[in-house]
């Protein structure tokens, strides 16, 4: 039961309450289900939906996981000749489940899997991995626990319902019966709107997003003390996200978490108002009701507090496994413990984050991830964002250097080796520094260590070394 029973109960409840708002366009309970439940007779076994956001969008993906449907959600970005191909591969790996008679929205069996989710690509065909009913309902019920999620709160995700970020929110609230928003796309104006005047008590979404909204909300003047809790994904809050944020929506609990679209859920932890941040930390809190937490190697074996290695999880939440593009290290089980290939350590029940193992930089026999700098340089004071990366050197392999966009006038080399002596280890801490007019990112606006070392070699003018 991922949430079609649900929204047959609000609609019964509810009928006239708000379900789904989409950029000031609003659906009912009962015109979710109506409208959903009429499309169902022409709805196939597979439906691949690829579409902005819109109210049509709710309708199309509660109509293609009636029964024992199964629906691809697909990046309406991604160019059309990738986009054909994923369609060409799921007609060809998916089973055809049956389909369930009738014209009313009914979940299929708890086992069964309902939803392919696709790995973000741009150039390749990205991997496929499916899910279960049982596995979003068991998500849904302990991410509403962790979160406080309530039927009367008004949830904010103004990103793209193609995300599975914004995806899983849309599910959540209508699991819920809580009242959920978004915007055509993503713009500072029409989301402070809605925070103005939508009554919103809760915001999803990544830290560039919440940076732009806070900082901007504040010099604008838009209240957000309304706000009650403020939930990020994606990578840990910097120090001045976090500022801003508190700032800006004073009463919020900030919530940050790890997890992978292939495990669902794993550790997490909420900052309560006027409670002290720990700055430059790895820590990304406790494991989430119902799942179980462990450091292995790369044999299985489980490692003791304060030993990296492979971050290890076992829960009901797990996806079933790839359609295609496994290689047998994306998703690996060890004996019910699954990994992503995610890297850090325990300190007690406290998780901490270093990254993937692929990013690791072994300097002068030293394993260093690129992450736990870049946590240690954002709580400096003047740094708006970092990113760090290994060079090449004849001496000692790579060498740790790390590049800053400065948060206000300029920032020295000196201030950052001062600023993180007390945070980082001496043998991780980067021997040359770079101020950035902007950050490396790629086409689709994820950071790229490479392109920063591209930079570097080419003398780019968006990057200049610190004395």
């Amino acid at each position: 039961m991922p949430f079609l029973d649900r929204i047959q109960r609000w609609a019964d409840d509810r009928p006239d309450e708000t379900a789904v708002v989409v950029a000031g366009t609003h659906l009912t309970w009962s015109e979710l289900r109506d409208r959903a439940a009429a499309r169902l007779p022409s709805v196939p076994a597979v439906t691949v939906l690829s579409e902005h956001n819109s109210v049509r969008f709710a309708v199309a993906f509660a109509a293609a996981v009636a029964g024992e449907r199964q629906c691809a959600v697909l990046d309406p970005t991604w160019p059309q000749q990738l986009q054909d191909a994923i369609a060409a591969r799921i007609a060809r790996s998916s089973p055809d489940p049956k389909v369930l008679p009738g014209t009313g929205l009914t979940d299929g069996p708890p086992g069964a899997s309902f939803l392919i989710g696709l790995t973000s690509g741009t150039t390749s065909v990205p991997k496929a991995f499916t899910r279960s009913r049982q596995s979003w309902q068991e998500s849904f019920d302990a991410s509403i626990e962790f979160f406080g999620l309530r039927q009367d709160d008004k949830t904010l995700a103004p990103g793209p319902l193609a995300g599975s970020l914004n995806l899983y929110a849309l599910a959540e609230c209508l699991y819920a019966g809580a009242e959920f928003h978004t915007l055509e796309h993503f713009d500072v104006g029409a989301a402070h709107a809605a925070v103005r005047h939508d009554g919103i008590t809760r915001l999803v979404l990544v830290p560039s997003m919440l940076r732009l909204l806070s900082e901007r909300g504040l010099a604008g003047g838009v209240d957000a003390s309304g706000i009650r809790s403020i939930i990020c994904a994606g990578s840990k809050l910097d120090a001045r996200t976090l500022e801003a944020a508190r700032r800006w929506a004073p009463n919020a609990t900030l919530f940050e978490y790890y997890g992978a679209s292939e495990l669902s859920f794993v550790s997490g932890a909420g900052l309560r108002p006027g409670e002290p941040a720990e700055p430059g930390g790895t820590a990304i809190g406790r494991p989430f009701p119902g799942v179980e937490l462990r450091i292995l190697d790369d044999d299985g074996r489980e490692l003791p507090d304060g030993s990296d290695g492979n971050i290890c999880v076992r829960s009901a939440m797990v996806s079933n496994g790839y359609l295609w593009g496994d290689d047998g290290h994306a998703l690996r089980c060890f004996d019910g413990w699954y990994t992503v290939g995610d890297q850090g350590f325990r300190s007690g029940e406290t998780l901490h984050m270093l990254g993937r193992r692929s990013d690791m930089i072994i300097t002068a026999g030293t394993n260093v991830y690129p992450h736990e700098v870049e946590m240690a340089l954002a709580s400096v004071p003047g740094v708006a964002a970092a990113v760090a990366a290994g060079r090449r050197d004849d001496l000692r392999g790579k060498r740790v250097v790390a590049a800053v966009v400065p948060s206000h006038g300029g920032i020295t080399a000196t201030a950052l080796r001062a600023g993180i002596e007390d945070v980082l280890a001496r043998n991780k801490r980067p021997l040359e520094y770079f101020a950035l007019t902007e950050l490396p990112l790629t086409d689709r606006g994820k950071i790229s260590r490479q392109l920063l070392l591209d930079w570097m070699d080419q003398n780019d003018p968006r990057i200049r070394r610190l004395g």
